[in-house]
């Protein structure tokens, strides 16, 4: 059974936009430093990588489905160049409260599930920088790592999303 890493976006690949704002252009999205690199390692270790993000500027607004999906090509065009790759992107567009796929919600991960019945929740790992993605992995019974002070309940910390890679990789060898 392959482990499956779900990874947060903002502020785990690329750059957060300021507080109550969002990357809502292609044109705003800055990668991590080091964040291409760290996907395709994992891609090169055989692992699915799979993003989960909250985007509720879709619900307030401020952007819409296609700029989210404009920004995620963008995404996976800054990944292809580092050659990685994301397996599979799921996003919840709503406000707080009113649905279960926001985090620390855990509908994203059983929305993977439902496109990709091999993967197994306990088999996998939630990396992300917000207590509700440290959250959302606790709920779903996987490993998780924390990058930064606000992931904070996390199984490890990292730095960054290439710290948070290590530690996975040096794990996975470990249970393999």
């Amino acid at each position: 059974m392959t482990w499956t890493v779900f990874l947060d976006r903002d502020g785990t690949l690329n750059e957060k936009a300021p507080e109550g704002d969002y990357v809502k252009d292609p044109s705003e999205l800055r990668m991590l430093p080091g964040a291409g690199a760290a996907v395709a390692a994992l891609n090169r270790a055989g692992l699915r990588t799979v993003l989960v993000t909250n985007q509720r500027g879709v619900a307030r607004g401020l952007m819409s489905a296609a700029d989210v999906d404009a920004v995620h090509a963008a995404l996976t065009s800054e990944l292809a160049e580092a050659g990685a790759h994301l397996d599979a992107i799921f996003v919840c567009p709503h406000e707080a409260g009113t649905c279960d796929c926001r985090k620390p919600g855990t509908g994203l991960f059983e929305q993977a599930r439902s496109a990709d019945p091999d993967i197994d929740l306990a088999r996998s790992v939630m990396v992300g920088d917000a207590a509700s993605d440290i959250a959302a992995g606790r709920a779903a019974g996987m490993l998780t790592v924390g990058i930064g002070p606000r992931a904070q309940g996390a199984d490890q910390a990292a730095g960054d999303v290439a710290q948070a890679v290590e530690w996975i990789l040096a794990r996975v060898s470990l249970s393999r």
